[in-house]
């Protein structure tokens, strides 16, 4: 049993190293597939013997499906928030104020000023013990679970000279590509956009599923160290110690002696910042040493000790004329703001998200408002405030509506949730003619039919549903206004084609809630016909991997509905693809499971596209560039140089068609 132990501990030291070399410091040193095979192994074993558990193991950042309602923690020391400054008078006038009051030579710290969500982090003798959310600044929520799950932070320090009890804080971000990840496929699944980086991650850390936050790819930046035993006087230089122990500190950290120095590196990420991975906001200056910072104390609100400053975000004024709310395919209310047409980075702005009935709440916004109208970092303008001193005849509030706009059923919303939605999915316009557009689009159906086409079809009385696309006649189209023999013949031969679109394209066109593209893949491989996803239960559902409980019964509730299946039943008697094909089945392995490869070079055993096809028929993935997750190169001549000489430097192993070849075909 003790070799059993000493193994245990000997994976859980070497995966938090991986971790930590592949999340903080960016230099891995292990490919994924060698990484996942040690983590089974872990698995495995922790399984076996229980009584070794250890919630700090590094198998336990998956989190679970448990939902906890947050626990309101106080906090050790108080989360002021910043004074902020907006100009290089004001920095002046910082600097001044914090010359003449210690009198004596000071260094000014400047950091960047991360725009994410704050966190604190409390370790006792090495191990992660709770994390708490700033709240009222006084108390926060526990959110030591989800935070768990986020692998640039340390759930046990490396080394040994650390503090027996000390505090770090920082901020929880979303880095962009994340982020627009995020949005795509919340965009496929019909849900509302996040509107930033700095949303997504905080309504992802107050998710009540760890396991969903797991899968948000959220990362961290810590920046600020508390205790009674710290290493040094310095606020560098106790980040800079916090470094070693395994946490994620930023290399833009300055040390500053004069105006000039701080106004450089303000001047400098004022720009370069636009090339971070993640989204920043401003600058932080702070006094480095301790000793002075409580030399200079604190006000009710905020340290004297510390400022930021706040890059200005492109902003504009201009008038409220009105508020629409738009019903998406899945029913989702979105308010859009017409605003007076004003220009802003560069491009004419007429409209502007508001978002939800929370933010209309907030604004306390009435139409003839002169509202103020950023375009920092967000997708599509927002509108962030109102100029009340010019109001003037004001009109009416702007409220929320309580029915569809456009079949007038009572809105609902889901607990936790910050959208409305109608639920009357059947008979609302938008929402039949957006699920109509849905499945025709080249991911889906692929069919010879945009917006426009579904348009003056629905309203010719053509269509309601998209099993009547299949009962189109040439004679109903001939006499549709501006539809000649040409454009008929390629519509209905679409239509024809488009009964060869596999089961899982035919799956994600329904438009179930949720379900994307990825998600329809998995759920076709999982259940290889309709018959069988329809008769899934719950349990089955969530079972399939990256399938939680929210996805599971969406699926239940589709099939559920009556409506829904008779619709099946039609695309079935049209010829749709209902099940995956017997040669798709019978040529499927595993043998590449959990396999990534890049395809690179001229092959002549097939195509690249024939060699995409066995890679995924064979379990494998496709991938556009070669990371530290590539675990293999299938290379022909000519493969690209800087392909090979990146594959050379992360050791990925390169291979040809034979050995490629070789390798799916063992028995």
């Amino acid at each position: 049993m003790e070799e059993v132990k000493q193994r245990i501990d000997a994976l859980r030291k070497n995966i938090e190293d991986w971790n930590y070399q592949y999340y903080v410091l960016a230099q891995p040193t292990i490919s994924d597939f060698d990484f996942d095979g040690q983590l089974k192994e872990l698995e495995k074993l922790e399984a076996g013997h229980p009584e070794y558990y250890d919630p700090h193991s590094p198998t336990q950042r998956v989190g679970n499906d448990i939902n906890r309602n947050f626990v309101q923690v106080e906090h050790l020391y108080p989360m002021l928030s910043l004074s902020n400054t907006y100009s290089e008078g004001e920095i002046t006038d910082f600097y001044n104020r914090v010359k003449k009051a210690l009198n004596e030579d000071f260094e000014i710290v400047c950091e960047l000023k991360y725009d994410g969500t704050s966190i604190s982090l409390l370790y006792e003798n090495g191990a992660l013990q709770r994390a708490i959310t700033r709240g009222d600044g006084t108390r926060g929520d526990d959110v030591t679970a989800n935070i768990r799950t986020i692998k640039s932070i340390p759930l046990r320090l490396h080394g040994d000279n650390y503090p027996p009890l000390f505090e770090i804080r920082g901020e929880i971000l979303l880095p962009w590509k994340a982020f627009n990840q995020l949005n795509e496929e919340r965009a496929e699944t019909g849900e509302a956009l996040f509107a930033n980086p700095r949303n997504a991650a905080a309504g992802s850390l107050k998710t009540l599923n760890p396991q969903m936050v797991a899968q948000r790819k959220l990362d961290s930046y810590l920046y600020y160290l508390l205790g009674d035993n710290l290493p040094c006087d310095g606020h560098y230089e106790n980040l800079e110690a916090a470094r070693t122990w395994g946490f994620k500190i930023s290399d833009a950290m300055r040390k500053c002696r004069t105006l000039e120095e701080v106004f450089a590196f303000i001047n400098y990420w004022n720009t370069e910042r636009k090339n971070l991975p993640v989204a920043t906001d401003g600058i932080v200056l702070k006094v480095n040493s301790i000793k002075q910072q409580l030399n200079l104390g604190w006000t009710a609100k905020s340290p004297r000790w510390a400022i930021a400053y706040k890059f200005q975000a492109e902003s504009a004024e201009t008038r409220l004329n009105s508020v629409d709310f738009q019903v998406g395919r899945t029913g989702t209310i979105t308010p859009v703001a017409n605003l007076e047409p004003v220009l802003l980075s560069g491009t004419i702005v007429k409209r502007a998200s508001l978002h939800n009935a929370d933010i209309i709440e907030s604004l306390d916004l009435h139409i003839g408002d002169l509202c103020y109208v950023e375009k920092g970092g967000e997708i599509i303008p927002k509108i962030t405030g109102v100029n009340k001193e010019a109001r003037f005849m004001m009109g009416p509030k702007v409220k929320f509506i309580k029915k569809c706009p456009a079949c007038k059923t009572a809105l609902v919303r889901e607990p936790d949730e910050a959208a409305w939605y109608c639920p009357n999915a059947a008979g609302c316009e938008p929402q039949i003619k957006g699920m109509i557009e849905h499945f025709v689009s080249r991911k889906a159906m692929n069919i010879n039919a945009g917006e426009e086409t579904v348009e003056t079809f629905y309203t010719a009385g053509l269509i309601k549903n998209v099993a009547d696309l299949y009962e189109l006649k040439m004679e109903d189209i001939f006499r549709l206004e501006r539809w000649g023999e040409k454009s008929a013949v390629n519509f209905i031969e679409s239509i024809q084609l488009s009964k060869q679109i596999p089961y899982d394209r035919v799956l994600y066109a329904l438009g179930i809630h949720f379900v994307g593209e990825t998600v329809a893949k998995r759920l076709a491989k999982a259940f290889p016909s309709m018959d069988e996803l329809m008769r899934a239960t719950a349990e089955q559902l969530i079972a399939v991997e990256e399938i939680g409980e929210r996805i599971a019964g969406s699926v239940r509730t589709y099939f559920a509905n009556e409506n829904n299946r008779e619709l099946i039943e039609r695309l079935r008697l049209h010829g749709l693809q209902l099940s995956l094909g017997e040669e798709v089945l019978a040529g499927r392995t595993d043998v590449l499971q959990g396999k990534t490869f890049v395809i690179s070079g001229v092959f002549t055993e097939h195509s690249r596209d024939e060699y995409k096809e066995l890679i995924e028929k064979n379990g494998g993935k496709n991938t556009g560039s070669v990371s530290a997750k590539t675990d293999f190169i299938l290379a022909g001549e000519n493969m690209g140089p800087a392909k090979l000489e990146k594959g050379e430097k992360l050791g990925i192993q390169i291979i040809s068609e034979r050995e490629f070849l070789e390798m799916i075909l063992k028995p």
